[in-house]
């Protein structure tokens, strides 16, 4: 496509500002030091590869996977190769807890390069942590997120945008949220 010329490609591109222009989208940055605007954008979708800084936590003793730089016993349930948002089953103080004492990493930088965190997931991992670290290990152990079926990750109005999609996996061809898979799993959907 970049070949044809469908696409172009503007590498090292700094953007500067956003103009709306209509019902449309106006960028305006430079390449090198040179000024450019591009005009008549419909939508942007930023795609910025995003790496937890883990600085902070180089004095402490902390577990981390070495691919996604999330919290190692996240790694199997957040994989992005296997998961989408809403086939990540919510978790909490067991997964998150690390060799350090009374240490967790929580939110988005427990995630780590996986792009499936939900802000409802962190709140459901803070409430764990902090039954935990109140003695309560019963009530650190439940799990009380449940996502709605029509998945709260939505892509558009549309229900059928959602990434609850079919996930292709390397094993099988069927997807995630197939009712032979849901009812195996006792669940009614990919996102409860």
């Amino acid at each position: 496509m970049v070949e044809s010329g469908t696409v172009k490609v503007m590498a090292a591109f700094h953007i500067e500002e956003f103009k709306k222009q209509g019902g449309k989208i106006q960028v305006s940055g430079a390449i090198r030091n040179e000024k450019v605007v591009i005009d008549h954008i419909d939508e942007i979708v930023g795609n910025t590869g995003s790496r937890p800084d883990l600085s902070i936590v180089r004095e402490v003793r902390v577990l981390t996977d070495p691919s996604l730089e999330c919290v190692y016993e996240l790694a199997p349930l957040i994989d992005p190769n296997i998961h989408s948002c809403g086939t990540v089953r919510p978790h909490g103080e067991k997964e998150l807890r690390q060799p350090e004492k009374d240490f967790y990493i929580v939110g988005a930088k427990s995630y780590g390069r996986a792009p499936t965190f939900l802000m409802a997931t962190g709140y459901e991992q803070v409430r764990s942590i902090v039954t935990a670290l109140v003695g309560d290990m019963e009530s650190a152990q439940k799990v009380e997120l449940e996502l709605p079926e029509t998945g709260v990750c939505s892509l558009g109005a549309s229900s059928t945008d959602s990434c609850c999609e079919p996930v292709q996996l390397k094993e099988a061809s069927s997807d995630c949220c197939s009712p032979a898979k849901t009812e195996k799993a006792g669940s009614s959907s990919c996102c409860g």
